[in-house]
């Protein structure tokens, strides 16, 4: 580096003009300085902010007269003329409101969120600074219309209106032009390996389709993280945060949170900038015992499926264990086996807190160098991230995170007219593993499946023959094929206790082992390499704005076959997509402008048929105070790597994706029939022509099986009829067309934003569970349900597209004024609703997992009395049914108080900060499976952020 720079500066060095200096102050209508204020020469991008005091001091390489501009976020701002040098400027800005701020994501360029055409939410500094949440990216919960579902405590996925898992892949999250999502998993893992929060410029939140211009991904929605650039934000700022996490069932532990950058500006050619994090704490541990697949039930369910309970996936009905060896060996009579009983029994087993010791850490860390070889607007950047943490996952099954590491690398060439970029985005899956089938393979680890369920079973006829109950019966086939009791004076070793050399041995080796029958490790080297690019013509062309743009992008999924079908090679493909916008104000008359913009993107996967979609919109202001606006969209969304490549068997179900090519991609032998009497295994195989091993791949899923909801149903009247045929399609790209009516204005000190949506979806994308025979062929009446009938049967989970007609529709109101005096208050209101048959369609899952009411305020006051602020924030959900892979079950209404207050201390340059989230204590969760959210506390030190 001692070497590089000196020749970088010397390349960017440029010759020396005339030469302008000027300093002074910005302070607000009451006198106090206002810091990280902008100072820039008009017409240009040459400027600075002001530092912790308000002052600044600017030099610009023109003689006099220009103009000089000082702005800040919540304020209006002010000009001067510069006549002379050394001139000193003092800026006394008026207290603004949020409807002045400058948004660049509605349309891709830069204007007041006032005339955005569709709704915009913005986080920018003044409210990272007072949000009562412990960061900046928890806060984002507190905006108008958001959804933020807590994974884990370094794990938090953002959504708006509807239809979200952790795998959220519908919704956008841009840091700096770049997406962030993992190529392994195909969506944003929160900010595990995102931004520091002294690094923050801005947060900007698109709710709705964004398809036409931001492509397949921006289904729901798009959340816009910008960095300060070293050229405007330089210096050294540092932010140290510690405190308690408490929950009932973790306890107290500790958390801290530390962040720092340095930024420097070497030359207006060149500028610099180093950001690190660290945070660590202890997760929310998750200990439901809730039975998932018997209402109600509990740990005396003899097919218990506990929530937070791993190993007991694994169940079989008793009736295919009647000739086992563990099983003649008890009961060598076979005229015993007509005692048998036709249920279903599960294995015993851990509870998720033995399986993980919820250690949540997140390291991550970036750097840029900014190049402005002409000292004008022409910049280029190279950037490059890498992050590093461990986490709490919940999808199909619950994950341990472990050392998971991401990286990105983007080049980039902008001006304020164009930009050009392009970055690549790299997994490792790290010491990741799968905790559910990690249950599984320890207790297979000390004796195999069949085994334990013919121990069971003989165990339990022996109980029935001596007089015992049913329940009785059922509990001493547990504790003998437990070892907990031994009837056999074999001197068998009990399960492996957690804790117990044994059980941590065999722990050791499943982690590290990737092969699920034997393992539970998560193994993943994808990437993901991206360029998009977009001219804006505005500075060409009078009678309105142009833009066009496009993107392209290629996948390389390599997980070696532990999520996607990728065992012999990694899998390729790609996409991309064009655009152009047209934008047109027209002023009516003094009192009305209406703006008018039209955009159209055309997008092309190499699997699919090429999609157009539209979007038009208006805005009418009036009167410079009221500003009415309307638009319909169109957005698509391809299906995922997931849909596609999928090839994961999740314990119950194995997830097979609909790429025509993955079908055969995906297969497994089975041995047929060998747990049953030579009988039985004659007439469900041998006698009517079927071989004992056969050999089923991932077309079996949508050629080959019946619905969920019959099979079920079949299992309980026996009736063949009640068998209804899967016929499952292969996914294809889902569309949503949306109309979107709202307002915004001001009333004196009070401001109302208000917005109304209906989003109808055209070939949903979900997932359907189906039942395949592995024999015979669905439909014919006997041989598969024969099949169905012996428990020769695999489910799957598949992906396809919904025929039923899916809905949704919603609106939000949010009011913000000032009270007292200057105490800030504001409120907002956020009605979701879900219009589908879900009678009808059983055996489809919208995922929409949205509460139908939402309510939030916030009260505070950034100046109590000098330099002493405070804010208080609430929230309210309506309960809510959440659904997904994992499990499905009622999220109970909850209510969330966060407060804190805050002291700056000038002459220190340093702000100091004491908060409470959840501070009335009432723990609560928002996703079926999540450990419960407790309390934090936390004070912080922040110096020299600006």
């Amino acid at each position: 580096m001692k070497t590089i720079l000196p020749i970088l500066m010397f390349f960017f060095c440029g010759l020396t003009y005339g030469q302008t200096t000027v300093s002074g102050s910005v302070k607000d209508d009451s006198g106090q300085p206002i810091p990280g204020a902008n100072i820039i020469v008009v017409g240009t991008s040459t400027g600075t902010v002001t530092d912790f005091d308000g002052n600044f001091a600017l030099t610009y390489s023109q003689n006099p007269p220009f103009s000089i501009q000082a702005s800040s976020v919540g304020f209006e701002s002010v000009t001067i003329e510069v006549t002379s040098n050394n001139q000193v400027l003092d800026f006394t800005l008026k207290e603004g409101t949020s409807l002045d701020e400058v948004v660049i994501s509605a349309s891709r360029t830069p204007e007041r969120i006032f005339e955005s055409p569709v709704t915009v939410e913005r986080f920018g500094l003044k409210e990272i600074k007072n949000t009562a949440s412990a960061d900046f990216y928890d806060g984002l919960e507190n905006l108008k219309g958001v959804d933020v579902n807590t994974n884990s405590l370094t794990f938090k996925s953002v959504n708006t209106r509807g239809f979200a898992t952790f795998a959220n892949n519908r919704f956008m999250q841009l840091v700096d032009g770049m997406d962030n999502s993992t190529p392994a998993l195909n969506f944003p893992i929160g900010n595990l390996v995102g931004m520091t929060e002294t690094d923050v410029l801005s947060v900007e939140l698109l709710p709705g389709a964004s398809s036409a211009l931001y492509g397949a991904n921006a289904f729901n929605g798009i959340l816009f993280m910008r960095s300060k650039n070293p050229f405007d934000h330089a210096g050294i700022s540092v932010s140290l945060k510690g405190g308690i996490t408490s929950q009932e069932a973790a306890g107290d532990n500790e958390y801290k949170d530390f962040s720092v950058r340095v930024a420097h500006k070497f030359s207006d050619k060149f500028a610099a900038k180093v950001n690190f994090g660290y945070l660590k704490g202890t997760d929310w541990a998750a200990n439901s015992e809730v039975d998932k697949t018997n209402v109600g039930g509990n740990r005396t369910n003899i097919d218990y499926d506990g929530v937070n309970v791993y190993g007991d996936e694994v169940s079989t009905n008793l009736k295919a264990v009647k000739e086992s060896p563990a099983f003649l060996a008890q009961l060598p009579n076979p005229a015993l086996a007509s005692l048998v009983p036709n249920v279903v029994v599960s294995r015993t087993g851990y509870d998720e807190g033995d399986l993980t010791d919820y250690n949540a850490e997140s390291v991550k860390a970036d750097w840029g160098l900014y190049f402005r070889p002409w000292e004008n607007d022409f910049e280029i950047q190279y950037v490059g991230k890498v992050g590093t943490g461990s986490t709490i996952y919940q999808g199909t099954n619950r994950y341990n995170i472990d050392n998971f590491f991401q990286q990105q690398h983007k080049l980039e060439v902008r001006n304020d007219n164009f930009f050009i970029r392009g970055y690549v985005v790299a997994d490792k899956a790290g010491d990741s593993y799968d905790m559910v089938f990690t249950g599984v393979n320890i207790n297979r680890a000390w004796k195999d499946d069949n085994t334990w369920f013919g121990e069971y079973t003989g165990a339990y006829i022996s109980a029935t023959l001596a007089g015992a109950t049913d329940a009785e019966a059922h509990a001493t086939g547990r504790l003998v094929a437990d070892e907990v009791i031994d009837t056999n004076g074999d001197d068998g070793v009990e399960r492996y206790l957690p804790g117990t050399p044994e059980f941590i041995a065999a722990f050791n080796r499943s982690i590290n082992d990737p092969d699920l029958t034997t393992g539970s490790k998560f193994q993943d080297a994808s990437k993901y390499y991206h360029s998009d690019a977009n001219y804006n013509f505005s500075h060409l062309i009078d009678f309105a704005d142009i833009q066009v743009g496009g993107s392209y992008r290629k996948y390389n999924l390599n997980s070696s076959g532990t999520i996607y079908t990728d065992a012999d090679s990694p899998i390729d493909y790609s996409e991309f997509g064009i655009y152009t916008q047209i934008q047109k104000s027209l002023e009516l008359n003094e009192s009305l402008e209406l703006k008018l913009t039209g955009s159209v993107r055309y997008d092309k996967s190499e699997f699919f048929d090429g999609f157009v979609s539209p979007r038009i919109s208006a805005g009418l202001t009036v009167n410079k105070n009221h500003n009415f606006r309307a638009s319909v969209q169109t957005g698509f969304r391809n299906p995922t790597t997931q849909d596609l490549f999928i090839g994961l068997d999740a314990g119950r179900a194995v997830l097979v994706g609909a790429a025509p090519e993955n079908l055969d991609r995906w297969s497994r032998t089975y041995t047929v029939g060998d747990s049953r009497s030579s009988f039985e295994l004659s007439q469900a195989s041998q006698g009517l022509g079927q071989p004992t091993s056969i050999t089923r791949t991932g077309a079996e899923a949508y050629n080959n099986s019946y619905t969920a909801s019959s099979a079920l149903k079949f299992a309980e009247t026996e009736d063949p009829s009640d068998l209804v045929e899967a016929n499952i399609n292969l996914v294809k790209p889902e569309q949503v067309t949306s109309g979107e009516v709202g307002y915004r204005g001001k009333f004196n000190k009070v401001i109302v934003d208000l917005s109304a949506y209906y989003n109808s979806y055209k070939d949903f994308i979900s997932q359907e569970v189906v039942v395949s025979p592995l024999y015979g062929t669905a439909g014919d009446g006997s041989l598969s349900v024969l099949a169905l009938a012996n428990g020769d049967s695999q489910n799957f989970s598949t992906y396809t597209n919904a025929e039923a007609d899916v809905n949704s529709y919603g609106a939000s109101i949010g009011i913000s004024t000032k009270v007292f005096g200057d105490f800030d208050l504001s409120g907002s209101y956020t009605y979701a609703k879900l219009d589908f048959d879900r009678v009808q369609f059983p055996d489809f899952t919208t995922n929409f997992n949205t509460p139908e009411h939402k309510f939030k305020a916030s009260f505070g006051n950034t100046q109590l009395f000098k330099n002493f602020g405070f804010n208080i924030a609430y929230r309210f959900s309506d309960d809510y049914f959440w659904e997904a892979t994992f499990g499905n079950g009622i999220v109970p209404e909850f209510h969330v108080v966060d407060a804190q207050i805050n002291l700056k201390v000038p002459s220190f340059k340093s702000t100091f900060k004491a908060g409470a989230t959840n501070l009335l204590g009432d723990e609560y969760f928002t996703a079926f499976g999540t450990g419960n959210i407790g309390s934090m506390y936390y004070v912080s030190w922040t110096i020299n952020n600006l």
